[in-house]
């Protein structure tokens, strides 16, 4: 109840109220007490005062008389109205030497004072005057001896004020007081009413106003109504609200841009706290590392063995660690640095697949292998033959001379070759061969290769038929490089089908695609090798091939080509001994 502002203010007017008028009335009240006492020892004083030697002289004579009492209460009356004698509040006693009452203005009652011996009653008996009075006391009093000329004390004139007046004076007092109070405490009411409306109204609109900022809603602007304090900060919250939506819209762009890429990127990202709990991981990085990757996953859990989390925390910012692990069949290289400071941060771990690179290097050493091979057979036999032919000097008969050079020329073609389709394979790798796209009938390309290769399918007694479609379309395509496809699919089927085999093509059309098919009852390819027929410098029969003259290139040589053509070549199911190559080639498209 008292957290409100409102009721803070109302509570401080009150307070305030009580004790400005408590401090009053004690300050009233003690003043008018005093007041009241100073006037009663002015009034007594101005009486007997040394000013007035006379009537204190004339009091001691009288006092000495045999009637002393009767004459000096004659002479106290004479000057009543001097000395505020109402004989209701204000008295006087004529008391003798040892305090005992002979006259005065009121009658006292078992002849005994209203408050008895008092003080000044004892320091009058020791000849002295006796004027000493306290706020305190419910009365006030005087005692003034009356002495001879040889000093002996006669009487004793005792004035004693009850100081009802006073009393009743101060309780009127009081209740003009509370009165006043009571009045002040409902204007307080009032006024603490009027401020909660100027000042905690405005400071309630922006508690509002935070509390939408709070939930999102950054649209409502709050009206200025003033240019005090209260408008000024109103206006800056506005604007402190248009920045902050600004602020989180950036951020939210930035946190939606790093989700789209942490969401699509090939690289695996893998966060953790400064606990070595998960905290992110992108689809890529669960793929890599075949996890689920679910919230109970942990550092180590999957790197400790690489690098103790404690370790990885000490690093600095700027430094970061490098690693290597296996995943399944992948090879996957870690880059993994710390984020943010020892209290806050984490771990961050890039993961890329290095599995393709590691295969590629391989390829790429065993392609230089191959190539070295390949061109150091016939290097060598070219070397052989042509230091034989110079050392015989003519010696050898001119059928053997000439039979060593038709080596030497066979093996310079081989190496020829070789080199041809190193460079096709080097043109078609960075796109520096020209695709020529024209439109020809598929059947005319088919029909002329399967031409050119029947003298071949015949010198090895061999059945080459061919069966194509009654409809082939028009493609769009190279021919040429097309009929070198095809060339190298039949010529293939006819070196690894043995003597008196058959050899058939077939063609046809689907939808949007055309296609080829070339079936031999050949050696065929074992199943360990079907997935590498198409790898630069494989041979499944190494021996057959290089007798025949192949390079290991004509097939990776097509599939360069069809792949440049958007088609596709490949192995097709094949029932008993041999192979069936497939091509397929889109009708319309766009060459690369």
């Amino acid at each position: 109840m008292f957290r409100s502002l409102h009721m803070k203010l109302t509570m401080i007017l009150l307070l305030l109220i009580t004790s400005l008028m408590v401090v009053i009335a004690a300050f009233l009240t003690t003043s008018v007490s005093s007041f009241y006492i100073d006037t009663f020892y002015q009034q007594i004083n101005a009486v007997f005062s040394e000013e007035n030697e006379d009537f204190y002289s004339s009091l001691c004579r009288e006092a000495a008389q045999a009637d002393g009492a009767e004459r000096v209460q004659a002479m106290l009356e004479a000057n009543a109205g001097l000395l505020g004698i109402d004989y209701r509040t204000r008295n006087y006693y004529v008391l003798d030497s040892s305090g005992n009452y002979l006259n005065g203005s009121a009658t006292l009652e078992n002849g005994l004072l209203p408050h008895g011996t008092t003080a000044n009653l004892l320091i009058a008996q020791n000849g002295s005057v006796g004027d000493e009075s306290s706020i305190t006391d419910d009365y006030m009093d005087v005692a003034i001896p009356i002495v001879s000329e040889s000093g002996s004390l006669l009487s004793i004139i005792y004035i004693l004020d009850n100081r009802t007046t006073v009393s009743a004076l101060n309780d009127q007092l009081f209740l003009i007081i509370m009165q006043a109070l009571l009045v002040g405490l409902l204007i307080s009411l009032l006024l603490s009413f009027l401020l909660s409306k100027a000042m905690v109204g405005p400071i309630e609109k922006l508690t509002a106003g935070a509390e939408r900022v709070a939930a999102g809603d950054f649209d409502s602007e709050l009206p200025v109504e003033s240019t005090d304090e209260i408008g000024i900060l109103t206006g800056t919250f506005n604007e402190m609200a248009e920045v902050l939506q600004q602020t989180l819209a950036a951020v939210e762009s930035e946190r939606n841009k790093l989700d789209t890429l942490f969401l699509h990127m090939t690289d695996g990202v893998v966060a953790f706290d400064h606990d070595g709990q998960l905290i992110h991981a992108n689809p890529a990085a669960k793929e890599m590392l075949g996890q689920t990757l679910d919230e109970d996953c942990c550092y180590n859990d999957l790197f400790a063995h690489l690098f103790p989390f404690e370790q990885m925390l000490a690093l600095h910012r700027s430094n970061h660690t490098e690693a290597e692990m296996r995943a399944g069949d992948r090879i996957l290289e870690l880059y993994l640095a710390p984020f943010a400071d020892l209290e806050s941060g984490g771990v961050l771990t890039v993961i890329h697949d290095a599995t393709e690179q590691h295969r590629n290097e391989e390829r790429r050493k065993e392609f230089v292998a191959n190539v070295s091979h390949e061109l150091r057979t016939p290097l060598t036999n070219v070397r052989s033959y042509a230091e034989t032919l110079r050392d015989a000097e003519g010696d050898l008969p001119p059928d053997m001379s000439n039979s060593f050079l038709d080596i030497i020329i066979n093996e310079t073609d081989r190496m020829t070759h070789i080199v041809q389709d190193l460079l096709t394979l080097s043109r078609l790798d960075t796109g520096n061969t020209e695709i020529l796209l024209t439109r020809f009938p598929f059947r005319d390309a088919i029909e002329s290769v399967f031409r050119a290769n029947a003298m071949a399918a015949q010198r090895h007694n061999q059945e080459l038929t061919c069966h194509i479609e009654d409809e082939l379309p028009l493609i769009a395509g190279d021919r040429s490089r097309l009929e070198q496809v095809m060339t190298n699919i039949i010529g293939n089927a006819i070196k690894y089908t043995p003597n008196g085999g058959h050899i058939a093509i077939r063609a046809g059309t689907t939808e949007d695609r055309v296609w080829m098919e070339v079936s031999d009852d050949g050696i065929g390819i074992p199943e360990k090798d079907r997935s590498r027929i198409f790898d630069r410098f494989y041979r499944v029969d190494k021996a057959r091939s290089r007798e025949s003259g192949g390079t290991g290139l004509g097939l990776s040589i097509a599939k360069e080509i069809v792949d440049r053509h958007h088609g596709t070549i490949g192995l097709a199911p094949h029932e008993g001994p041999g192979t069936t190559v497939r091509l397929e080639l889109p009708i319309a498209q766009v060459v690369m």
